[in-house]
């Protein structure tokens, strides 16, 4: 079984305006035996390419060095990468890996994603989605036996309007240990043990929410038969020459790539209960991986056209404005037709921007590991350097 290859659409996605419930549903295909076939694994992107040597790459490189000489002055410890048309025109890193082995960051620095890691965990879903292993408007239940409430669906998780309550603020609860990490199992038996209270009815509005990430990390175990972090390394990671990306496990601790966590004032961030718990962050990568992440999504690597079209279409429409979310991606949607994709992210000292502009082929990747929420103010700055001018009503800053 393999993917499409062609991209027809590449240039209109940011012009079309999907319905999440547009897209018929795919119906579910396992085997007779209801176990998950292995899917062959395609070629990986390999080499990035880049364009620095040009007149117009030179001046916007000069311009974003004096940017970011005085971002780092002002307490900025992170890698940046901006990619333009399929190739890097920016790359550069500032500071510290580790301080206390006065470890430079460099192109193999592996930075905590927190919430950008939903991106990949949504990939994964849609995956599977793609090669009929599930059904997006399938209850919940149909996968996990102990997931206690019977009206929500994988859509609804993908997109936060599940209702579910965000399990780092009810695990402390019940859960009298705070820094020894849990895992998913504990925290989903925990969940059908307690049953911990909706916060609203499923599927009438949409609120960010961990947990939903979380159990459909779970999904992706029961489906597969594999770790998560086996399966993202088999079908995302690898095949997509990802070498530098991994999925934290506490209990086999950081690689010697991984930066550490640091808060502003670079006293180390420790583990804690929720640090084992995955697929709403946990997920390890540098800029150059996130490119080839980005790009994926251009050559049919992973996803078909018409899923890709699905993730980014908005759901939520309760509240008038430009802001919304897909399926794993938050989203700006102008009155024109124009549409910016990107997720942000903060856990512990970390903090993350990706923003991908579909009709131009460029992104932007901000991976910090020193805490500062100024990184959310990068992205327009960037887009004002590279396009010469600022970027419609701004962008958001939300995690």
């Amino acid at each position: 079984m393999r993917l499409k290859n062609s991209w027809l659409f590449a240039a209109f996605l940011s012009m079309v305006f999907i319905g999440c419930h547009s897209h018929s549903e795919h119906a579910s295909a396992r085997t007779s035996n209801g176990k998950f076939n292995e899917i062959p694994v395609k070629d990986s992107l390999g080499q990035l390419q880049y364009d620095t040597t040009s007149e117009q790459s030179r001046n916007i490189i000069a311009q974003l060095d004096k940017f970011y000489t005085t971002q780092a002055r002002a307490g900025f410890n992170g890698s940046v990468l901006v990619g333009l048309g399929g190739k890097v025109i920016y790359e550069r890193y500032f500071g510290l890996s580790s301080r206390e082995k006065k470890m430079p960051l460099g192109p193999s620095s592996a930075c905590q994603l927190a919430s950008v890691s939903k991106t990949f965990t949504a990939g994964a879903i849609l995956y599977l989605y793609d090669h009929k292993y599930i059904s997006l408007d399938t209850p919940v239940q149909a996968y996990l036996k102990e997931f206690p409430y019977p009206n929500i669906s994988l859509r609804m998780l993908l997109n936060h309007r599940s209702g579910l309550p965000d399990y780092t603020k009810w695990v402390p609860n019940y859960n009298n240990d705070m820094r020894t990490p849990i895992y998913n199992d504990r925290m989903m038996a925990m969940m059908a043990l307690y049953k911990p209270r909706l916060e609203f009815r499923p599927n009438t509005r949409f609120k960010y929410c961990n947990t939903n990430y979380a159990v459909l990390a779970k999904v992706v175990e029961k489906v597969t038969d594999m770790s998560f972090y086996d399966f993202m390394q088999k079908y995302i990671f690898r095949p997509l020459g990802m070498q530098n990306t991994f999925v934290y496990n506490p209990g086999k601790g950081l690689p010697p790539n991984a930066t550490m966590s640091y808060k502003r004032n670079w006293i180390r961030e420790p583990d804690m209960f929720a640090d084992g718990v995955f697929g709403d962050k946990g997920i390890y990568s540098t800029v150059e991986d996130m490119y080839r992440w980005d790009q994926s999504f251009y050559k049919n690597k992973l996803l078909t056209n018409e899923t890709i079209e699905l993730a980014y279409g908005p759901c939520s429409f309760e509240k008038k404005g430009i802001k919304n979310y897909g399926l794993g991606w938050r989203m700006l949607c102008y009155p024109n037709g124009n549409k910016i994709i990107y997720h942000n992210g903060w856990w512990h000292g970390n903090n993350t921007s990706f923003y991908r502009f579909i009709k131009d082929n460029m992104t932007i990747v901000v991976l910090g590991n020193r805490f500062t929420n100024t990184i959310y103010h990068h992205a327009p700055a960037i887009y004002s350097i590279v396009k010469g001018q600022p970027v419609e009503n701004g962008f958001d800053s939300e995690e």
